[in-house]
């Protein structure tokens, strides 16, 4: 996920500080992830020479001037188209899991195993996520929600390509 947009739909309800932006960011979306201040600040450097944000003012202190920004009409209208395009589907053909398969299958190696593997992964994972749920916030339910129903899709695609090893051998063998 791209900071930027992020960054300026934070602005959108208000002139933020940097730290103030970093914190609102971890809290809603970093939760997993949180950023680092230097990408913040680069990020919002980034933003204003293109003229997405602009500095609302400067706070002389102790320390450092604390700088607040606010969004411009460009950025919001550059938020809004963001907002408003539907992220391409990833088909996931070079997918790291993909590429153990297909080379753990070409070199001859057990690849029952490596799936075994993944799956008993998978499915720890989601035990994990489920027990996380139980007195969870809203929005880490609905995070969760999100990668357990990835996992399941990969153990979807896990007990396919199983079913498939024998095929996928002779067809690899030939290639």
């Amino acid at each position: 996920m791209s900071v930027a947009p992020s960054l300026l739909g934070l602005l959108e309800t208000g002139p933020r500080h940097g730290y103030d932006l970093k914190q609102r960011y971890d809290t809603l979306l970093g939760r997993r992830r949180p950023l680092k201040f230097g990408q913040v600040y680069a990020t919002l450097s980034r933003l204003a020479r293109d003229g997405l944000v602009r500095m609302d003012s400067v706070e002389r202190g102790e320390g450092p001037d604390r700088k607040r920004y606010a969004i411009t009409d460009e950025g919001v209208a550059d938020l809004d188209r963001w907002l408003r395009e539907a992220l391409a589907p990833s088909a996931g053909l070079h997918d790291e899991l993909f590429t153990k398969v297909v080379l753990t299958v070409t070199s001859g190696r057990d690849a029952e195993v490596l799936l075994d593997r993944q799956r008993a992964s998978h499915l720890q994972r989601m035990r994990e996520l489920t027990a996380a749920k139980r007195d969870a916030a809203l929005l880490d339910v609905v995070a969760a929600d999100r990668d357990l129903f990835h996992l399941e899709a990969d153990l979807r695609w896990i007990e396919l390509t199983t079913a498939r090893l024998d095929r996928l051998r002779k067809e690899l063998a030939d290639a």
